[in-house]
């Protein structure tokens, strides 16, 4: 079985997000970009299942500018066996993205489709359940714990508010990862260095007959409003004369 696991080119979870000057856009200029933090986690699973012996080959997919190819590296050092971006100077949103990584699952008719539940640039949470509406595939999102059953099916195990809920899923499917479904490794100097001979194959939208213009317009990129600073109260009456009274300055 192929495991397909999408990953994405993030501003590093690490840096404080900033807006350009104008409102344009987030500031991306001259900091550190990395792989999203959920489809690393996606990715891990993907890697342990080859391990395991269910599945034959991992497949990364990265859509977005040829700088992506560094992430992809990155899969690649990490376990995947092979990469492929879909090069686009557009700013893909992600109901395009979805539509890519349609055409590549058609292309590589994959048994699995693994991507993080989300980008951590946007928050999004909706291309893989796009994808999955796309393929016409079954999809279990959140997941916390994943086993492959010898019956075909996948069984899923999600944080839900009341507690933990196990799905089983028809293969092919999409899966989403959730932030516990494992750790991930961290690359080594020989798996890095290995990584540069193992195939890495670009597209284009065109090439894969999707449209992929932005149906959302941008407006403004700004930073929240600051809160106000918090404050004490010297017992309970003041609390409370505080909640009926002034709930606006807390």
């Amino acid at each position: 079985m192929k495991v397909l696991v999408p990953v994405k080119r993030v501003l590093d979870y690490n840096i404080k997000a900033r807006p350009k000057a104008d409102g344009s856009s987030v500031e991306l200029s001259g900091l550190k970009m990395s792989m999203n933090p959920f489809d690393e986690i996606a990715l891990e699973a993907a890697i342990r299942l080859k391990e395991a012996g269910q599945a034959a080959e991992v497949l990364a997919v990265s859509c977005g500018t040829q700088a992506s190819q560094e992430t992809l590296r990155t899969a690649l050092a990490l376990g995947a066996d092979r990469a492929l971006l879909v090069e686009s100077t557009i700013d893909l949103q992600p109901l395009a993205v979805a539509k890519l990584l349609h055409a590549v699952a058609l292309r590589e008719s994959p048994g699995l489709v693994l991507c993080g539940k989300q980008a951590i640039d946007d928050d999004a949470n909706q291309t893989g359940q796009m994808l999955a509406a796309l393929l016409g595939w079954a999809q279990a999102t959140f997941a916390s714990r994943l086993e492959l059953k010898d019956s075909g099916e996948a069984w899923v195990t999600r944080e839900i508010d009341g507690g933990l809920e196990t799905l089983a899923v028809r293969l092919p499917a999409v899966i989403t990862a959730d932030l516990r479904l494992n750790e991930p490794r961290f690359a080594t100097l020989p798996n890095i260095m290995k990584a540069k001979k193992k195939p890495l194959e670009t597209l284009t939208p065109e090439m894969l007959q999707v449209e992929v213009q932005p149906r959302l317009t941008l407006l403004r990129v700004s930073e929240p409003p600051e809160r106000a600073g918090g404050i004490k109260v010297a017992d309970v009456a003041e609390l409370v004369d505080r909640l009926k009274h002034q709930s606006k300055v807390l």
